[in-house]
């Protein structure tokens, strides 16, 4: 009668390697196609931010991050080869929520607008803010199942994460929200005048 050691042995020659004996190194391998799907979708999301975005700046940073999204993906995989897991995406209703919120501002902002580069700064930070998460977990779980390798692959993305977030920050805070502020007291007066005008005709 097999003993429950056997049992585990003869588990180890699955194509997911310890996982099947490991909760924790599963739990670990789930986290990595949470983010891999993370990447993916936000890899086909930052073309159209890039495109309703009003200045260059914020154009230039998503456009940027698409390409660092691009170097990650690839890191990514290489996380996957290492630890002898297939490289896949498992679907993340966070980030399904987290784009489709993106993509309402844009309905609801005015093109052309710094109101909207404001709106879609927070809309990125919002993401960047899952993944700085998610990554900054996966290192210390890879630290503590002594993957040093694989922590510091995921340590550098973590690191562009961060810096991402930061460049956006001072972005926003430098002019873009300064001017929106100012757009929208634009608005309202322009809004005041024309109803003043409207009523005096109609005397």
């Amino acid at each position: 009668m097999p003993t429950k050691n056997t049992k585990a042995s003869n588990g180890q020659n699955s194509s997911n390697g310890q996982s099947k004996e490991n909760p924790l190194a599963k739990f670990f391998e789930d986290q990595l196609k949470d983010i891999y799907y993370v990447e993916q979708q936000l890899l086909k999301a930052l073309d159209e931010m890039k495109a309703a975005s009003t200045t260059e700046e914020l154009e230039d940073a998503f456009e940027n991050h698409k390409r660092q999204t691009e170097r990650q993906i690839k890191r990514l995989e290489k996380v996957f080869e290492m630890i002898g897991v297939k490289a896949q995406g498992k679907k993340c209703e966070a980030i399904e929520g987290l784009i489709k919120e993106a993509k309402e501002i844009i309905g609801d902002t005015k093109a052309n607008t710094m109101t909207r580069d404001a709106a879609l700064i927070i809309a990125a930070q919002k993401v960047e803010h899952y993944e700085i998460a998610t990554y900054g977990g996966l290192v210390q779980l890879a630290l503590t199942m002594k993957k040093r390798r694989v922590a510091d692959l995921l340590e550098k993305t973590l690191d562009e994460e961060e810096d991402t977030d930061q460049l956006l920050t001072y972005i926003a805070e430098s002019y873009i929200n300064f001017e929106a502020e100012e757009e929208d007291e634009s608005d309202e007066h322009s809004a005041t005048e024309n109803a003043m005008a409207m009523s005096a005709t109609a005397f």
